[in-house]
């Protein structure tokens, strides 16, 4: 993830300024080492993501095309001085508190964002605001580094789905949908979040932007392109989708699943970055050779300046400042019973769960973990499940990615979200049968009971940094659709003889 380059790069004629260059440079890559040392698991977690994970897969090359582009700005930047300048460990601190913030909320994103920009700063502060200036693209594309962008899966599902079936429709394809499920006479799709398109999109993001740099110099025409390359991706991606349940309808799902993934994987993104290069390419209106910046229109650095060696003093002192404070608040934990009661509610017996498939939800990292099936005198099942954590951390969190009524490549898929009830956030899943059932889930965190994954993460940042109660419980109240028996109805009779949710969760939790 680290950029090197040999301080010849930036050497100006005179000796004076081949020494500074030398100085500042040497500095700026014992500091980036340090950095990427100290902050080795999160340096690990992203090459994981980037050689793992199809969505991040274009991250391999953000690190490359950075320092090509500052190469491309060499013979500019080699004209200015480098400076240390003390004003820009603001930016090291914003990004030693964000990856402290995520790292007690447990959110992965701030805490990559965190340690980028802690690498953004050091670069300002160790070479000056004008060689900042100069490496401002760069610098900025740098941000490409961090995975992010799985927000839009949601959405993305939704207008996958929604072209998919007026194209079925149009093409006299009898098809029906139920949430994201789409179900011909051949057997049925679900558009599900790897089918979104949104790894297409964020690699179209970051693409857009590299060449609405390089290629333009109308903002107009820039912003034009990039329309182009955040549509072209999704229209592109909805066809896709759309030939492969056509095939299936003329073949099998079997040959047009096996074919597609083929297309996905190796073809597709190609092509459709071909088209929207050739949308763009009678356009483009930089010309190659023209310089990136001028060097004598950048004003001086005039306050703020430090030595060198205080620079980069002030901004290991900064971070390790930050990495000390985590490591300080790491260790809270509550404790917890030895064992979860489940409560005795009027009108309900437990019971042993039937032969139907079996639905647990994943909490792998829950201190502890149970679930009961009760029943009612009407014949009414409903599963009542309880993850309980004494504190959050890394890998045995509330949520996340995979965690919760459904997990990563289960035989259990979303189909859609319900309406809330009694405030908690509910949805609907389907197994193969098929069979359906409603999930309804809530959070116990601090002292709010919430639907929200976000109020969780704040909450648990607050209760890391300035204490209470680190206790995180889940609360699932699912039932299985029957005939006859309708899942929300014995959800609803289930929980109006039910302590309350905090209540609940507290008496599992070890009460107050």
């Amino acid at each position: 993830m680290s950029i090197a380059w040999p301080s010849s790069i930036f050497l100006g004629a005179r000796d004076d300024g081949q020494a500074a260059w030398r100085r500042h440079l040497a500095a700026l890559a014992g500091v980036w080492a340090l950095v990427l040392l100290l902050f080795r698991r999160d340096v690990g977690d992203l090459a994981h993501i980037y050689w793992n994970s199809t969505t991040f897969g274009h991250c391999l090359f953000i690190a490359p095309v950075v320092a090509w582009l500052v190469w491309q700005r060499r013979g500019e930047v080699s004209r200015l001085a480098p400076v240390a300048w003390w004003p820009a460990l603001a930016i090291v601190a914003g990004g030693g508190f964000c990856w402290l913030a995520g790292q007690a909320a447990g959110v992965a994103l701030f805490r990559h964002l965190g340690l980028v920009v802690m690498l953004q700063g050091s670069v300002v502060t160790l070479l000056g605001p004008q060689v900042a200036r100069g490496l401002l693209f760069p610098l900025g594309y740098m941000l490409f580094l961090i995975p992010f962008g799985e927000a839009f899966e949601a959405p993305l599902q939704s207008v996958t789905v929604t072209m998919v079936m007026h194209l079925l429709h149009a093409f006299h394809v009898p098809a029906s949908v139920d949430g994201v499920l789409i179900t011909i006479p051949n057997g049925y799709f679900e558009v599900a979040e790897a089918c979104s398109g949104a790894k297409f999109l964020i690699a179209m993001i970051a693409f857009g932007t590299l060449v609405a740099n390089v290629c333009f110099v109308s903002w107009r025409r820039r912003a034009v392109f990039m329309a182009a390359a955040l549509v072209v991706p999704v229209i592109a991606n909805g066809l896709r989708a759309f030939g492969t349940i056509y095939a299936a309808w003329w073949t099998s799902v079997e040959a047009a699943t096996g074919f597609d993934h083929i297309v996905y994987g190796w073809i597709f993104f190609a092509l459709v970055m071909a088209a929207v290069l050739a949308l763009g390419w009678r356009w483009f209106d930089r010309d190659p050779d023209a310089p990136w910046f001028d060097p004598d229109r950048l004003p001086q650095v005039r306050r703020g300046r430090v030595a060198v060696t205080t620079g980069a003093g002030l901004t290991l002192g900064i971070i390790l400042l930050f990495a000390m404070w985590a490591g300080a608040i790491a260790d809270r934990a509550d404790a917890l019973p030895t064992r979860v009661a489940l409560p005795d509610m009027p009108g309900w017996h437990r019971v042993a769960a039937d032969d139907g498939p079996k639905w647990v939800p994943n909490y792998p990292g829950a201190d502890r973990f149970v679930m009961a099936r009760y029943a009612d005198g009407s014949g009414a099942t409903v599963d009542l499940a309880i993850a309980v954590f004494g504190h959050q951390e890394e890998g045995r969190e509330l949520v996340g990615f995979g965690l919760g009524p459904v997990r990563e490549n289960d035989k259990w898929v979303r189909v859609a979200d319900e309406p809330a009830l009694h405030g908690g956030k509910a949805l609907r899943i389907r197994a193969p049968g098929p069979v359906e059932r409603e999930v309804v889930l809530w959070y116990r965190i601090g002292d709010i009971v919430t639907a929200s994954e976000s109020d969780v993460k704040l909450e648990t940042l607050k209760a890391k940094l300035l204490g209470g109660r680190q206790r995180a419980v889940a609360v699932l109240v699912s039932a299985q659709k029957r005939e006859g028996v309708a899942p929300r109805a014995a959800i609803r009779r289930f929980l109006a003889k039910a302590p309350p949710i905090a209540a609940l969760a507290d008496r599992a939790a070890g009460g107050r």
